[in-house]
C-alpha cells in the first residue's frame, strides 16, 4: 500500500474538502433564505441553490484525491467515491421533486433543501468512515436531518406522529449501536478499523463480548435499512412523513446506511464473517419475506413502499451475507438501480394529483393507462423492474447478488430470493392491472416539469439499463475491490 493511503497520523484534511464545501454552502444557503421576504421565492431559489451545491460537490468528489485523513478517521477510496457520487444524485433528485410538491401543499420553507443538502454532509461522512467515533458522528448528523424532515409538514397531524416516531426509535437505536461501539473499544482497546482488522485477524482471539458488539452495531445500522425486525417504523414514517420527504427517505439515507454497514463488516469485522454471516442471513431473510408478504394487503401506494424497501434491503443483504467482493459488488449495483427504481416511483406517485388533492391510494390509479398513457407507462416500467422482470434493471440487480450468494455457498438463501420476489410481482402486477384494465377514474392535474423529468430520466434508466452496464459494474467492481485489498 502506497504512502497516499497510509497518512495515519497525518491530518490530511483536502481528503475532506466536499463535505466541507457543501456543509458551508448549505450554511451559506441558509443565510441568503434567512434575507429572501417572500417565502415562495425564497424556497425556490435555496432549492436550486441546494441543487447546485450537490452538484458542484459532486464534481469535487470526482476530482478529490484519495487517502485517509485526520489520523485514520476519515478515509476517501473509490467505494467512498462510488456511494458519495449516488448519494449526491439521490440528494438532488429528492429536492428536485419537492418543488410542485411544497408549493401546493403550503411547505414553500427554504429550510427545507439546506435540511436536504445538510443530511447529505452526514451520510458523505458514514461513505469515508473508518473509525466506529466517524461511523456514529456521521450517522447522527444525517439522522437529525432527517427527524426535523420526517415532521416538516408540521400542521399535519400524521407528520408529526410520523416525525415522532421515527425519532424516538431512531434515538433508541443509536444508543443500542453506541452501546456495541463501547464493547467493541471495552475489549479490543481502539475504534479504529485498521486496528481492528489486525486485532482479529485470528477469528478464535474474538471474545464473547466482542461478538455481542458487534451484534448490536448490526441492530442500529439495520435500524436505518428497516430491515426486519427493526422495520418497525418504516410504514408510520413513510405514510406520514410529506411525499417529497419519503421518496429521499427511501433512497440516499438507506444508500449511506448499507454502504455503512458494508464497510463495518468487510473491514475491521471481515475476519469475524463465520460470526457475524448468520445473523445477516437470518435478517435478510426475515425481509424478504416480510416484505413479499405484507405489502400485499396494502391500498395505500406508500405503505406498500414501505414494506416493498424492507423486501429490497433484504435483498441488498444477500450480497452482503456472501462476505466476498463479488457480493459487494452485488450490493452496490443494487444500490444503483433501486435509487433511480425508487425515485422514479415516487416521482409517479406525485403525479397523482387531482383536483389539487394528493391521492394516495392504489385505487385512484384505475384506467391511468388511458387518461394518460406516459404515467402510466413510467409507472409500469417501475413496477416490472421492482418485481425483477429482465429486461429491466432490477433484474440484473437480484441476479448479480444471487449470483454472489451462491458462489459463496449460500445457495438456499439465493433460493428463498428468488421464491420472494416471485411473491412481491404479485403486487406490482396488481398496480399494472389496476392501471390497464379497471375502468378510468377522472384524470390527474397536469404534471410539472420537475416530476415529469425524475419520472422520465429515472424510466430510461430503468429500462436502458441493459444497454450499458459496463461503466457500473467496472465502477462497483473496483470500488468492492477497494474493501477486499
Amino acid at each position: 500500500m502506497d504512502r497516499a493511503m497510509t497518512g495515519i497520523g497525518v491530518l490530511n484534511w483536502a481528503t475532506a474538502v466536499p463535505e466541507i464545501v457543501l456543509a458551508c454552502l448549505s450554511m451559506a444557503i441558509l443565510i441568503f433564505g434567512v434575507f429572501q421576504k417572500d417565502p415562495g421565492p425564497a424556497f425556490q431559489r435555496c432549492s436550486m441553490l441546494s441543487v447546485g451545491a450537490l452538484l458542484f460537490t459532486a464534481l469535487l468528489v470526482l476530482a478529490g484525491q484519495s487517502g485517509v485523513g485526520y489520523n485514520g478517521l476519515f478515509t476517501v477510496d473509490r467505494f467512498a467515491v462510488f456511494v458519495k457520487l449516488l448519494l449526491l444524485a439521490a440528494s438532488a433528485m429528492g429536492i428536485i421533486v419537492s418543488f410542485d410538491y411544497n408549493e401546493h401543499e403550503n411547505l414553500r420553507r427554504f429550510e427545507f433543501p439546506v435540511l436536504i443538502a445538510l443530511c447529505a454532509v452526514g451520510m458523505m461522512v458514514m461513505a469515508s468512515a473508518t473509525n466506529l467515533m466517524t461511523l456514529y458522528l456521521g450517522l447522527e448528523m444525517h439522522s437529525l436531518a432527517l427527524y426535523v424532515l420526517a415532521a416538516f409538514a408540521r400542521e399535519q397531524l400524521r407528520s408529526a406522529e410520523a416525525g415522532l416516531k421515527y425519532f424516538v426509535l431512531g434515538a433508541l437505536a443509536s444508543g443500542l449501536m453506541l452501546y456495541g461501539i463501547t464493547l467493541v473499544y471495552g475489549f479490543t482497546g481502539s475504534m479504529a478499523f485498521g486496528d481492528l482488522a489486525r486485532a482479529l485477524a485470528d477469528p478464535h482471539s474474538a471474545s464473547l463480548g466482542l461478538i455481542v458488539g458487534i451484534v448490536f452495531i448490526i441492530v442500529g445500522l439495520a435500524f436505518k435499512v428497516s430491515a426486519v425486525p427493526f422495520h418497525m417504523w418504516t410504514p408510520d414514517v413513510y405514510e406520514g412523513a410529506p411525499t417529497p420527504v419519503t421518496s429521499f427517505l427511501g433512497t440516499a439515507p438507506k444508500v449511506a446506511a448499507m454502504a455503512l454497514l458494508v464497510r463495518a463488516m468487510a473491514s475491521p469485522f471481515g475476519h469475524l464473517l463465520g460470526q457475524w454471516q448468520q445473523i445477516i442471513v437470518v435478517v435478510s431473510i426475515a425481509s424478504m419475506l416480510l416484505g413479499s408478504l405484507a405489502a400485499i394487503g396494502q391500498f395505500n401506494i406508500k405503505r406498500l413502499m414501505a414494506y416493498s424497501s424492507i423486501g429490497h434491503m433484504g435483498y441488498v443483504l444477500v450480497g452482503l451475507a456472501a462476505g466476498t467482493a463479488a457480493g459487494v459488488r452485488g450490493v452496490l449495483i443494487y444500490l444503483v438501480t433501486y435509487v433511480f427504481m425508487n425515485a422514479g416511483t415516487f416521482a409517479c406517485i406525485l403525479a397523482m394529483r387531482r383536483r389539487g388533492l394528493m391521492l394516495e391510494k392504489i385505487s385512484d390509479l384505475s384506467g391511468l393507462g388511458r387518461t394518460d398513457p406516459m404515467l402510466a407507462l413510467w409507472f409500469t416500467v417501475f413496477m416490472f423492474s421492482m418485481a425483477g422482470i429482465p429486461p429491466f434493471a432490477g433484474f440484473w440487480a437480484k441476479y448479480f447478488v444471487f449470483a454472489s450468494a451462491i458462489q459463496a455457498h449460500l445457495s438456499v438463501l439465493a433460493v428463498i430470493g428468488v421464491l420472494t420476489s416471485v411473491i412481491g410481482a404479485y403486487y406490482y402486477l396488481r398496480i399494472i392491472k389496476v392501471m390497464y384494465f379497471d375502468a378510468p377514474e377522472a384524470a390527474f392535474d397536469p404534471r410539472p416539469a420537475s416530476i415529469s423529468m425524475v419520472a422520465a430520466g429515472s424510466g430510461l434508466f430503468t429500462s436502458l439499463f441493459i444497454l450499458f452496464p459496463a461503466p457500473f459494474l467496472t465502477a462497483a467492481d473496483a470500488a468492492a475491490k477497494a474493501l477486499f485489498g
